[in-house]
């Protein structure tokens, strides 16, 4: 049997206030030109259908175009909830479109009940927000570790009742070892204690583990892998090869795993340096037709400087300031040099110079003196 490895399709997503719905609409007909070509029995989602519990009309109408063709093209679609899912949402009339083959795991119940293909077991592990599912599933330590253990120890009891047959688990977690993009809204609380890892091993006995969540495409162990996300999400997937998995399973177990890429129409690039630099550098050429995030290191901060990128990169989409003198080390801080200033016009104009790393022309000052000497009219008079 022939699946192919997707998750965190993430339908309905912008990037930096550009949507995305043609690219993911490209995406899905390189998923299908990928079925058909390499004719996959089993496409499999493993959570983040889509970006938003309530996603819009254009968006269920995108995935439900989706669904009517891999339908069409002959596959069997295996999907689970992922934490940006509504899982009720997600999994109704999940009975009646399994007639159909489209298999939605969605809620706790449907933990041991896999889809059985050509003597291949699939499990569907939905999202499992511990604090939510510890009762359910018998857990008295409500962490992400022990929620996916007790669920995966429910799996494993119904395989036991299968002698002989192959396993495919899919789950939408962070395992550990794996490694986050930073674009993960997600993970943010990762190191605060909000997202804890679950251990690798607890997949190592199942012939292959279709992770979701992360969204950089990775190899824990050679039966553990996660799919990333198909598109780029983040300025850190810039050098990122976005695709799926192509894995082989018969009755002998794992056997040939292949990478499947989807170019994006678009692709991503970060520039650094001075802006002059940037606008004469001939090599950047090809940045002129990707989105790009662009960091500049001018002392002073240039003027217009998004405007005057987007003339020769048009797709600009983030703009930082990072200067690249490293000021005196003694030079006193700005809370400090606040904390001395001799009246409202030294604030203010102060306030000016940190900001933008330039100090207040003659005109700024004047400008904020009599902005000043408004707001002192003003209280007078009241």
């Amino acid at each position: 049997m022939r699946l192919l490895h997707t998750s965190d399709w993430h339908l309905g997503r912008s990037f930096h206030g550009v949507g995305l719905l043609s690219a993911q609409r490209r995406f899905i007909d390189q998923l299908l030109q990928t079925v058909l070509e390499r004719q996959v029995d089993v496409v499999l989602i493993s959570g983040d259908v889509y970006d938003r519990a309530l996603p819009g009309v254009d968006v269920v109408r995108l995935f439900s175009s989706a669904l009517t063709r891999l339908h069409a093209a002959g596959a069997t679609v295996v999907l689970s909830s992922g934490n940006h899912d509504s899982a009720t949402r997600l999994g109704f009339a999940a009975e009646v479109l399994s007639q159909g083959g489209v298999h939605i795991r969605a809620g706790i119940a449907e933990l041991d009940r896999p889809v059985l293909i050509d003597g291949i077991a699939i499990y569907g592990v939905p999202y499992l927000e511990p604090r939510l599912v510890a009762e359910d599933l018998d857990v008295q330590q409500p962490d992400h570790g022990s929620v996916m253990a007790a669920a995966l120890d429910r799996i494993r009891a119904d395989l036991a009742e299968r002698p002989g047959i192959r396993s495919v688990v899919m789950a939408h977690t962070f395992a550990s070892g794996a490694l986050s993009s930073d674009d993960e809204r997600v993970l943010s609380g990762m190191r605060s204690g909000g997202i804890g890892a679950v251990p690798l091993d607890l997949f190592t006995d199942f012939d292959y583990a279709a992770l979701g969540h992360l969204h950089r495409r990775q190899q824990l162990s050679d039966q553990v892998r996660y799919s990333g996300s198909p598109l780029a999400y983040s300025f850190a997937d810039a050098e990122q090869a976005k695709g799926g998995w192509l894995v082989e399973i018969d009755q002998h177990g794992l056997g040939e795993v292949e990478a499947v890429n989807w170019p994006a129409e678009r692709q991503l690039a970060t520039l650094r340096g001075e802006l002059a630099e940037l606008l004469a550098e001939p090599s950047l050429r090809e940045a002129e037709q990707k989105y790009c995030q662009v960091v500049l290191t001018d002392q002073q901060r240039p003027a217009r400087a998004m405007d005057r990128l987007r003339e020769r990169f048009p797709y600009t989409l983030v703009l930082e300031y990072a200067p690249s003198v490293v000021r005196d080390g003694d030079k006193p801080s700005y809370a400090h040099r606040i904390a001395a200033a001799t009246g409202d016009l030294e604030v203010c104009t102060g306030f000016l110079a940190h900001v933008r790393s330039q100090q207040a022309s003659t005109t700024e000052a004047e400008a904020f003196s009599q902005a000043l000497d408004s707001v002192l009219a003003a209280e007078v008079t009241e």
